[in-house]
């Protein structure tokens, strides 16, 4: 009888992501790491030199093992720059609850943990290259309004798209998940794709909070 070998940085990433998924988490140091990973906290090192590596590292294999990749393939392979845009804002939109554990861990120390801080920096740029090729898509086909500058159009998308933007809504205001979708998608779409139709997305979305 065989059993699958795990080498030990997947053991120190799977426990990181352990710590950090806990309710009300708090961000782990490279102790706390390698007491769950039941090795050194100088073996940790050895395959991490820094806990923003290690966070990156964390947050990536968490990307893999959610099959991230699969859930952005419709924005990757889509045929117009507004059919890029409304796949990738789904996507991401509804990819955050997968990771809003973690997030949260990591982004109620940014201010004061400077590894945390570049671990989410890393994170969100990431995720902004992501918004920027949507952008691009809508520029190569004509769909951006009159002289939009595309730098400020992809901020102004990752800043739409920010997981902050997601708690406030769903978590602090009750909004659902479809009407947070449906909203953004729909703010989106008027905003960078000039689809003003789309607004009716925006106002449609009435429903109390839950």
């Amino acid at each position: 009888m065989s059993s699958e070998t795990i080498d030990t940085p997947t053991k120190i990433v799977q426990a990181t992501l352990g710590l950090l998924e806990r309710p009300n988490a708090k961000l782990p140091t490279m102790t706390d790491i390698a007491r769950a990973t039941g090795i050194s906290r100088q073996a940790v090192y050895l395959h991490f030199p820094s806990r923003t590596d290690l966070l990156v590292a964390a947050t990536r294999y968490q990307d893999q093992q959610n099959q991230v990749d699969a859930a952005l393939a419709p924005s990757r392979g889509a045929r117009s720059g507004a059919e890029r845009l409304d796949a990738f804002v789904t996507a991401w939109g509804n990819y955050i609850p997968k990771i809003y554990g973690v997030a949260r861990a990591i982004m109620a120390v940014t201010d004061t943990d400077a590894e945390a801080a570049a671990a989410w920096n890393t994170r969100m740029q990431d995720m902004r290259e992501g918004c920027a090729a949507a952008v691009n898509a809508l520029a190569e086909d004509g769909s951006l309004p009159p002289n939009t500058d595309i730098e400020q159009a992809t901020d102004l998308l990752w800043t739409l798209l920010s997981v902050r933007n997601w708690e406030n809504l769903t978590q602090t205001c009750g909004w659902s998940q479809d009407c947070y979708i449906s909203t953004i998608r729909g703010l989106a779409m008027a905003t960078i794709a000039r689809d003003l139709g789309a607004l009716t997305d925006v106002l449609a979305c009435t429903e109390p909070p839950a």
